[in-house]
């Protein structure tokens, strides 16, 4: 069992740092993604295509608190955040040897 997860992970990360450094990615909207009132959603792509596997980050400092949620993209590159507080967020991507992307600026209930 232990042997299975730990190659599981292995495998995870390996396939992570298979992408390749130079695509600079975006945050663009895709129809297939429902996005909610409360929702932040989109799909992640770069020069090759959808990126799968990298994190989408959402902060706002208009909280009493800073806040942020981190997500991954599943396949197709696409990503739900789920149960934000109203707010204006911050979104932009980060991958594993790859540069954040632009910050883009977005409220709940967009994609």
């Amino acid at each position: 069992m232990f042997v299975t997860k730990a190659l599981a992970r292995l495998t995870m990360c390996a396939g992570l740092m298979a992408l390749p450094s130079a695509i600079s990615t975006a945050v663009y909207a895709q129809q297939t993604v429902t996005v909610g009132a409360a929702d932040i959603g989109g799909t992640v792509v770069g020069a090759a295509g959808p990126e799968a596997g990298v994190w989408v980050i959402a902060e706002t400092t208009e909280l009493p608190t800073k806040f942020a949620r981190i997500v991954v993209t599943d396949d197709s590159g696409r990503y739900l955040i789920p149960d934000l507080p109203a707010a204006n967020y911050s979104v932009w991507v980060r991958g594993y040897g790859l540069v954040d992307s632009a910050k883009l600026t977005a409220k709940p209930g967009q994609l």
